[in-house]
């Protein structure tokens, strides 16, 4: 199973490390993705890589903000210059068999293990 934490309340501009750890699951042969979904919009692939990390795909709204990275069976998600926009439950997901862009671009998509999420605010 996946668990994430790290979500909370931020100002705009600020920071906040995600970090999503795997019980039961070798994150060697899965690729991971980070999801996100605002009130009221469709769940969409925030970040993802595969599982040695060289290759990585980001939403154009995040790229040159967010960070994607794992260290054995955590994975990461540093979001730095956080906006208003960026509000949203935070989700982490593992997949079989599917190329990173493409694990992001099925947010909506069934995935092999999937976390409860982690509330991320950013507000004044």
């Amino acid at each position: 199973q996946l668990a994430e934490s790290g979500g909370g309340l931020v100002q705009p501009g600020g920071s906040l490390r995600l970090s999503c750890t795997a019980s039961g699951i070798n994150l060697d042969y899965y690729v991971i993705g980070w999801f996100r979904q605002a009130p009221g919009k469709e769940r969409e692939g925030v970040a993802c890589m595969n599982s040695s990390g060289s290759r990585k795909y980001y939403v154009d709204s995040v790229r040159g903000r967010f960070t994607i990275s794992r260290n054995s069976a955590t994975v990461y998600l540093q979001m730095n210059d956080l906006k208003p926009e960026d509000t949203a439950v935070y989700q982490c997901a593992v997949i079989q068999g599917r190329s990173v862009q493409g694990m992001c671009a099925s947010a909506g998509g069934s995935m092999d293990y999937r976390g409860k999420g982690t509330l991320v605010t950013v507000s004044p």
